[in-house]
């Protein structure tokens, strides 16, 4: 059966109010960046003209209308995206460092986002696409966790190849045990995992990424293609016996890194889309990371995420001078 969608997502969307400057009084500015995880993978693959949908959950209110507004600009299905009449948008202020890390602060008890129930899921199109992609940030809070699982159940019986990302934010989650334990169900459902250097040492204890993702693979033999970012460093890929390191692009004018791991993500799953996953050589896995890496340094470069996405002409010019 033809599948509708390229990539399905859901999970959270958001406004991230960066940083923007002080007003005449001194006062920081901030500015209203359409944001969340999810989307913003989705908004990468609409650039890279992938069928995209998003399943999730915002305010009747003016930042859900700005964000349903912003992903649909960029291409993204919002035929599933839903509005609470009662619990506001969730909004996340994220503080830039001189390095690009950051720091967020949440406003989420409750978010509409963690409202999602698994009896307002859209069965037909989680049936009707071809990679659906999630992280834990719709595992928070017990309803919403159980939407997210019956979700990601109804995807993989209708076929689908299951992507990951845990996504770590810990002031969301009531105990980093309950984060440990939700993020141990994902793992355990997914065919590729793109996990964060941090997260790899919370799942495993391990800072050596070797070490840490022999751990996880003989943990999860499900997953088929394991992916580690690195940040500044670069980003490495375990598939079969295979090992594939590639350094980042650094070329200056990094402003804040806010999306670039969604859309190293992104970048990925087109991939996948592309390639399959069967015999996947060293070669192809080093073709993989390297245009990953070049789409997430394009979009440090920039302030917000869907937004920011890069142009397919952008990253392989990229490619081809660097």
């Amino acid at each position: 059966m033809e599948k509708r969608f390229d990539v399905l997502a859901l999970g959270e969307l958001l406004i991230d109010f960066t940083e923007n400057g002080t007003s005449g009084q001194g006062n920081p500015l901030f500015e209203a960046n359409p944001g969340g995880a999810p989307c913003n993978v989705l908004a990468m693959l609409a650039k890279l003209g992938r069928r995209t949908a998003f399943v999730g959950k915002v305010g009747k209110d003016m930042f859900g209308t700005q964000l349903r507004e912003a992903a649909a600009g960029a291409g993204i299905c919002m035929d599933y995206l839903l509005e609470d009449a009662f619990v506001h948008t969730t909004l996340a202020f994220v503080k830039t460092f001189p390095n690009g890390d950051r720091d967020f602060s949440f406003y989420r008890e409750p978010g509409a986002d963690m409202m999602l129930r698994a009896n307002e899921l859209p069965q037909e199109a989680l049936r009707s696409t071809k990679i659906f992609h999630f992280g834990t940030l719709s595992m928070t809070h017990p309803e919403v966790r159980l939407a997210t699982r019956k979700a990601v159940n109804l995807a993989k019986e209708a076929g689908a190849i299951i992507s990951f990302d845990p996504n770590l934010r810990p002031p969301l989650w009531h105990s980093l045990e309950e984060a440990r334990e939700q993020i141990a169900w994902g793992l355990g459902r997914c065919d590729v995992l793109k996990i964060a250097d941090n997260e790899l040492e919370f799942m495993t204890g391990e800072t050596d990424f070797d070490r840490g993702a022999a751990k996880l693979r003989a943990a999860y033999p499900n997953i088929r293609l394991f992916n580690v970012t690195a940040g500044a460093d670069g980003s490495y890929s375990y598939y079969e016996n295979k090992r594939v390191f590639v350094p980042s692009f650094r070329l200056g004018g990094t402003i804040e890194t806010t999306g670039a791991g969604d859309t190293f993500c992104a970048s990925v799953l087109n991939f996948v889309l592309d390639n399959g996953m069967d015999a996947l050589s060293e070669k192809k896995l080093t073709e993989m990371l390297r245009f990953a890496n070049a789409a997430a340094y394009l979009v440090t470069t920039k302030k917000g995420a869907i937004r920011s996405m890069p142009e397919r002409e952008q990253v392989q010019e990229i490619l081809d001078n660097h």
